[in-house]
């Protein structure tokens, strides 16, 4: 099992999400952040 963190623009999360299952990747935890700086 591995861990993957990433920052991704809330426009490709749909884009990424297919990707990931195009790869067999179901699973993932989706955190909404806000930030500056």
């Amino acid at each position: 099992m591995k861990l993957i963190k990433a920052i991704i623009r809330p426009e490709r999360l749909e884009f990424v999400k297919k990707a990931l299952e195009v790869q067999g990747i179901y699973g993932m935890t989706v955190m909404e952040v806000q930030g500056r700086g």
